[in-house]
């Protein structure tokens, strides 16, 4: 039997080999956000959807309060606090051993979601866009996950290029690792996430997770988060909330490909996927 992660061991799990994958549902407290947008708005609301997340399989609750679809404006730091805060100790209160994500790119606003439960901090821009992030993540010893983002979220969709995506992401990551260490964050607490739909384009998404193996390579736990992305849309014309199937699909790969950790939104049917996927790569 499969023993269940919690806060107290997702450390353990991070360092070990042929985990079950996590599934992290989304809990968006934005009003802008390009698939849920203003569904989770208000505490009542965000709490609900929480809930039903964590009943529907959850390992990990990723909490942002500021969209970062393309084109999205910054939040001020209150702002963003006002917005999580009081979703992360409500959670917390009422659910002890659910692993709690901050999704923050700012140093005060993870460091204030820790001290008041969150578990993780989710870094869209991979300790670039906030210089004391990786000391405040280093003193609050906590795990960091390092994404890479090309540009900003304002800018990061006007024509993406990269010679060879694998391999810049890969010396991102290093180069990231790197300053991260020096920073004195623990080895074991980085987990890496390629960025599906920031700064990338419909084929640049495809390949990333065709080679996600390659970023496997790097030794350190492996986050993705294709669900209900654009690529998915544009390729099968379809909507953010009829892109369960093609979000199926890219989980399943991701998977078997290496994803320990996969971002989702549809929790209940991705959970299912992610189960299937798991016994077929436990074969392979």
């Amino acid at each position: 039997m499969v023993k269940k992660v919690t806060p107290k061991n997702f450390k353990d799990w991070c360092i070990s080999h042929n985990n079950k994958t996590l599934i992290m549902g989304v809990l968006n407290i934005t009003p802008d956000s390009f698939s849920d947008g203003g569904k989770f708005f208000s505490i009542k609301n965000a709490i609900k959807h929480a809930k039903i997340l964590i009943d529907e399989g959850s390992d990990i609750i990723d909490i942002g309060g500021e969209s970062t679809r393309p084109g999205a404006k910054p939040l001020t730091v209150d702002e963003e606090l006002d917005r999580v805060l009081p979703i992360i100790k409500e959670i917390r209160r009422s659910y002890k051993d659910i692993i709690i994500s901050i999704d923050t790119y700012k140093a005060e606003v993870a460091k204030k979601a820790v001290q008041n439960g969150a578990n993780i901090v989710n870094d869209i821009s991979g300790l670039m866009m906030d210089q004391q992030m990786a000391a405040v993540v280093a003193s609050l010893n906590v795990p960091i996950i390092i994404m890479h983002l090309k540009g900003t979220p304002q800018d990061m969709q006007d024509n993406p290029c990269y010679n060879d995506i694998i391999l810049e992401i890969s010396n991102f990551f290093k180069n990231q690792v790197k300053y991260a260490k020096h920073n004195k964050i623990k080895s074991q607490n980085i987990i890496l996430d390629p960025g599906i739909g920031f700064g990338k384009t419909i084929d640049h998404n495809f390949e990333l997770i065709a080679k996600l193996k390659e970023f496997g390579k790097l030794g350190y736990p492996i986050l993705i988060g294709p669900s209900r992305k654009s690529f998915i849309g544009a390729t099968l014309n379809l909507p953010p909330d009829k892109r369960i199937e093609g979000t199926a699909a890219a989980i399943a790969v991701s998977i078997f490909n290496g994803a320990n950790i996969v971002r989702v939104h549809d929790v209940l049917q991705m959970k299912r996927v992610a189960i299937i996927a798991d016994n077929i790569k436990a074969m392979s």
